[in-house]
């Protein structure tokens, strides 16, 4: 058969980032960090020292997805656009140990997460707890865990586990999360862990763009209170500096599209980054918890808002750029309007100037038979008086008196003629030139 060179890629496609199976109870210890090229090798390059301290095998080549089971400690690193995630599995849990005693990051050396390359975006534990055979934790040691913050609880998977989060930092400096497995098998549980680190990496990262669009916003509206005065000045109909208005037009166009070529990427990540964490919510299937907030509710609450700001700052920098092309387009107009005025009167002044250069040329023509004429008429006089001292019976008062109408008529008709010829020649070149 001939085999499309893409078939295995399609295949391993749908298989690069499989859901993790995690039996309770675990810790586990998620992260997610930015960066670029560069981070990535070194990011590669630093998780092959901890591959050789646990013994495990070094992975070679380029892949989207690590995954090394070591016993009872577990790594994974998954690449992604613009963000690498680490997610660290810990089954070695002491007896008697409170929920965030010992997380996913206990078995690392020390000092060994804080020389990762990249910067930290999301960095929370997961406690995974096992109720299947005995009580699950009461809500003032889920208190207690979580600092006394507010929380935010549900029932996922139609109540096969409870769910505790608060949605901030921790006086460690990360975030937390508690999963309570109550009737739920070890692949179950994976997958529920899985969209659960998902939804919290996506919400902090569809964030990124608030502060930018915060920072965007007072801008765009000094630059539509400027570009509204402008358009008042092009419609009035007092004078415009044509070439101050052109100015500040460009400089606005290029301001704008400064800010677009920082914020395009950023709020469209924003809008594909909600839309998974909308994906993973609805993946939930969450049932209330009497008293708390479920997860949907409060991310749809407090997300969502922020998500629509950037929208909204989006929207407007793509609404002004096109009005200031409008204006720009009317600008241009008026411009181009003035120069075929300024134009038409060059063409008048031409004109008017061409008349008086034809009269000024038929003035010359008259001028001209008087002078021929008087010149032909010396000759002619000395013609005659030669004539007459060689014995010929004429009279030269006489024969002069003749030839002066003679003479003036027929180099009028020559003057004329010639006039007609060229007059001729030039309407030739006119029609060849259409």
């Amino acid at each position: 058969m001939n085999i499309h060179p893409l078939r295995s890629l399609l295949y391993d496609e749908l298989h690069s980032r499989p859901f993790q199976v995690i039996p309770s109870p675990a810790r586990v210890t998620h992260m997610a960090l930015l960066c670029n090229e560069a981070d990535r090798q070194a990011q590669h390059e630093y998780l092959q020292q901890l591959y050789a301290l646990f013994g495990c095998p070094v992975e070679q080549g380029d892949r989207n997805c690590y995954e090394y089971d070591c016993g009872t400690f577990r790594m994974r690193l998954e690449q992604h656009t613009e963000f690498t995630t680490f997610t660290f599995v810990n089954l070695d849990i002491p007896e008697g140990s409170g929920p965030f005693d010992v997380t996913g990051l206990t078995p690392l050396p020390e000092g060994w997460i804080e020389a990762l390359p990249g910067q930290v975006v999301a960095a929370f534990h997961v406690s995974i707890e096992d109720a299947r055979q005995g009580p699950e934790p009461s809500l003032p040691q889920v208190k207690q865990a979580f600092e006394e913050m507010r929380l935010v609880g549900s029932s996922p998977q139609d109540g096969d586990a409870r769910v505790w989060a608060s949605f901030q930092l921790h006086s460690d400096g990360f975030g937390r999360l508690m999963v309570v497995n109550k009737q739920m098998s070890d692949s179950q549980l994976g997958r529920l862990t899985q969209r659960l680190m998902e939804i919290e990496t996506y919400r902090l990262m569809a964030l990124l763009a608030l502060p930018l669009a915060r920072t965007v916003s007072p801008e765009l509206v000094k630059m539509d209170a400027r570009l509204a005065e402008l358009t008042q000045q092009l419609a009035g109909e007092g004078e415009v500096n044509e070439r101050e208005l052109l100015a500040d037009l460009i400089e606005m166009a290029a301001s704008i599209e400064s800010w677009r070529a920082r914020s395009t990427f950023r709020f469209g990540a924003t809008k594909a980054y909600h839309e998974l964490v909308l994906t993973r919510l609805d993946a939930l299937r969450e049932d209330e918890v009497s008293g708390h907030l479920t997860i949907t509710e409060f991310l749809t609450r407090r997300l969502t808002p922020a998500v629509r700001t950037c929208q909204a700052s989006s929207e407007r920098l793509e609404d002004l750029s096109r009005r200031v092309d409008r204006v720009s387009d009317m600008m241009r107009t008026r411009v181009e309007l003035g120069i075929q005025q300024q134009n038409q009167q060059l063409l008048s002044s031409m004109d008017r100037r061409s008349r008086i250069q034809l009269m000024m040329q038929h003035t010359v023509e008259g001028l001209s038979v008087v002078a021929i004429s008087y010149y032909l008429i010396g000759l002619l006089k000395y013609l005659f008086e030669a004539l007459y001292d060689a014995g010929v019976p004429l009279d030269k008062s006489l024969a002069i008196g003749i030839s002066v109408p003679v003479v003036a008529f027929s180099v009028w008709l020559a003057t004329r003629r010639i006039h007609h010829h060229f007059i001729k020649l030039a309407r030739k070149d006119r029609l060849r030139d259409q």
